[in-house]
């Protein structure tokens, strides 16, 4: 809820749901995902994310606001996780599609981690990362920075010396639109996407794709946003 540039964002409405519901329900079609935990931090604002986490019968996990990666160790030793599909809330648009290759690939290689966010072909909004519990605890354990804590997993991804990875990527690129949500702009082009579903609960990403070849004016709604410096915190 604490979200700087669009407070509250997880809450906020898309078509009769929840953010936080969307991306929940969307998850769910996942062949691999298994269960699906929510891991929000202790502050009393996040109360409502707990209180929809219950409505959605999903588990939470409550940890610390700015060392994001200690609440994911957390999570994934309170519910031991043996591995970690990480996706992050403001992704309403994931797809399970994606979220199934990227955990054929790490299946098949069985690196210590995957993302398909590293050589980015999939729009910004669809990305995935999964990790051993034995890489998730070594960063716990090694990562200093500020921003490695708070972003959970740049100290996998800075040191392929130390650790396995596996870069996932889609056959053609797409990494020039923009699905995120973080500012007003991206809400706007979201609901946009939503509104002009016709079933928007069970649409896919090569829909989306399909809509903006049909509307391309739909992608200066949020074109131009910047997205956060990763240093940044």
């Amino acid at each position: 809820m604490g979200s700087v540039r669009l407070p509250g964002k997880v809450m906020l409405d898309l078509r009769g749901k929840t953010v936080l519901a969307r991306v929940v329900e969307r998850i769910r079609w996942s062949r691999f995902a298994g269960e699906i935990v929510v891991a929000t931090t202790v502050e009393p604002a996040d109360d409502v994310i707990v209180d929809e986490c219950r409505r959605l019968r999903v588990r939470v996990f409550r940890g610390g606001g700015d060392d994001v990666l200690d609440r994911y160790y957390h999570a994934a030793k309170q519910f031991g996780a043996g591995a970690i599909i990480r996706i992050c809330s403001d992704c309403p648009l994931i797809d399970p599609e994606i979220v199934d290759q990227t955990a054929q690939a790490f299946l098949s290689v069985q690196p210590d981690y995957a993302s398909n966010a590293l050589n980015r072909t999939y729009p910004r909004g669809l990305d995935i990362e999964i990790m051993t519990w034995n890489a998730l605890a070594r960063c716990w354990r090694e990562a200093q920075e500020f921003y490695q804590r708070s972003h959970v997993t740049p100290y996998i991804y800075e040191n392929p010396d130390r650790f396995d990875i596996l870069r996932v990527t889609g056959q053609v690129d797409h990494s020039d639109h923009r699905w995120t949500l973080d500012t007003p702009e991206d809400l706007a082009f979201i609901r946009a996407v939503y509104a002009r579903m016709n079933d928007p609960d069970r649409f896919s990403w090569r829909n989306v794709l399909e809509l903006l070849e049909r509307e391309p004016d739909l992608m200066e709604l949020n074109q131009h946003i910047q997205q956060k410096a990763l240093q940044a915190g």
